[in-house]
């Protein structure tokens, strides 16, 4: 099983400010920009609360202080239905099974021993390539999954190198 570690995700009310503070204060740089999701450089990113809450449990975010079922740690794995089947063979807890999220890309997420919500997903590049291999042409999968249509043009170079 090749499972790699690839970002801790902290839910936040207050994207903006977020922003301020990870950026402005602590001088982090950004490398992916959705609007409600920021990733930055060593693989922390932020989202916002009530739009993952929505996502990922169908529920506004609680009114409480966060840090309760509103943090993630994302991991990736080409070979999702693999470590799916390990996980479930290993009868680790589920919140969801594989699903697809609104950009395309195939997710599980289960719990850890303590309780912590750990996301498994597709590596965004793979997704590229299965949707080029569906049949979908450059630009509606940048369209379909948010991304720049240079990155998934250099996805599909590097795929046919």
């Amino acid at each position: 099983m090749d499972v790699k570690f690839q970002s801790t995700v902290l839910f936040v009310r207050d994207v903006p400010a977020s922003r301020q503070f990870y950026e402005g204060l602590l001088g982090m740089q950004v490398v992916a920009d959705f609007g409600l999701n920021v990733g930055y450089t060593g693989g922390l990113a932020i989202w916002e609360a009530e739009y993952a809450n929505q996502l990922i449990y169908n529920r506004p975010a609680s009114a409480g202080k966060l840090g309760c079922d509103n943090v993630e740690v994302y991991f990736e794995a080409a070979d999702l239905d693999e470590v799916a089947a390990q996980l479930a063979e290993a009868q680790v807890p589920t919140a969801h099974p594989i699903q697809a999220q609104p950009w395309g890309q195939r997710v599980l997420r289960v719990y850890d021993p303590d309780g912590y919500l750990i996301e498994i997903g597709e590596p965004l590049d793979v997704v590229v390539v299965r949707f080029r291999k569906e049949g979908l042409s450059p630009e509606a999968i940048a369209e379909t999954m948010y991304m720049p249509l240079e990155a998934v043009q250099g996805i599909l170079q590097d795929a046919s190198a």
